[in-house]
């Protein structure tokens, strides 16, 4: 069972929902020591119909989903590296910030590699 439409597009709703998959399962490991293994069983309960009815090659959409924590993690460090402060009533809150170039770079490959994988993969299975 392909999963396909005549045109692929259907494929890519099986991608979109595994990565949705890849994004729980990298917050779940991102947040492990906490929350975090809610969203890892939230995942793999989530992965358990994708992988009986969906096509394998959408597969890569978890590779994908793993992006999202990461670009995240880069949005909110986006005024690092270092302290950053900001005034609220009464004074003004600080917090150490990372550098978001590392995250960002990590977060845009990951989506890259699989969406380019998806659409080589789609290809070759119909040609």
């Amino acid at each position: 069972m392909s999963g396909d439409g005549r045109d692929g597009t259907a494929g890519w709703g099986w991608f979109l929902a595994w990565l949705l998959v890849g994004a729980c399962a990298g917050i779940g490991l991102a947040a492990i020591l906490t929350v975090g293994v809610a969203f890892v069983v939230l995942a793999a309960v989530a992965a358990v119909p994708l992988l009986r009815r969906g096509p394998r090659r959408a597969v890569v959409g978890a590779l994908s989903g793993l992006a999202l924590p990461l670009l995240y993690l880069a949005h909110l460090n986006r005024e690092g590296p270092g302290e950053v402060c900001h005034a609220v009533t009464g004074g003004q809150t600080c917090t150490e910030e990372y550098a978001p170039v590392p995250f960002l770079v990590a977060g845009a490959l990951l989506l890259a590699a699989g969406i380019v994988i998806h659409v080589l993969t789609g290809r070759r299975g119909r040609t």
